[in-house]
């Protein structure tokens, strides 16, 4: 009997990633159960919850990403979330909103969106401490300051 019959499906071995070339254009929705490293252009979806995304200097992505982990090197255009940790490395660019328990934006790296920091691993306290922090914090800052003016200081 073949080994790989017997290895676990959840389990790859190290150095083990699937890889789309820089000459490849994919147009439609990605997902799978392991490792990837995008080099072509992708439009469309990109969902591997248990894995890790690598989008390679010569990669274009115009789409959505859903991953365990999600290392950027390249150009993506299109919302980010990664249970585990986000990086945008120095070259990289990301346009798109962040989602994520943990993020690295290197020097030099391009990035216009926001970025929420969600903690899964402690959902009961999430409600309760990053509700007033990243929603009504950035939502009342908007509209609140311009109710509360009388009351701010003013400079002279």
């Amino acid at each position: 009997m073949s080994t790989d019959a017997m290895r676990p499906l959840s389990s790859t071995p190290s150095g083990s990633t699937a890889r789309l070339g820089a000459s490849l254009h994919i147009k439609g929705e990605i997902s799978g159960n392991e490792d990837l490293h995008i080099d072509g252009t992708v439009e469309g979806l990109v969902q591997l919850d248990d894995r890790k995304l690598t989008v390679g200097a010569s990669a274009k992505l115009t789409a959505d990403v859903v991953a365990r982990e999600v290392v950027v090197y390249g150009s993506v255009k299109g919302n980010l979330r990664a249970r585990d940790r986000i990086e945008i490395k120095k070259d990289g660019s990301v346009v798109g909103d962040l989602t994520t328990a943990r993020i690295m934006i290197e020097d030099g790296a391009y990035f216009k969106g926001s970025i929420e920091i969600d903690r899964t691993g402690s959902s009961s306290s999430d409600s309760d401490l990053d509700k007033p922090a990243y929603t009504r914090s950035g939502a009342s800052s908007t509209s609140g300051t311009q109710s509360h003016a009388p009351v701010t200081k003013t400079s002279s």
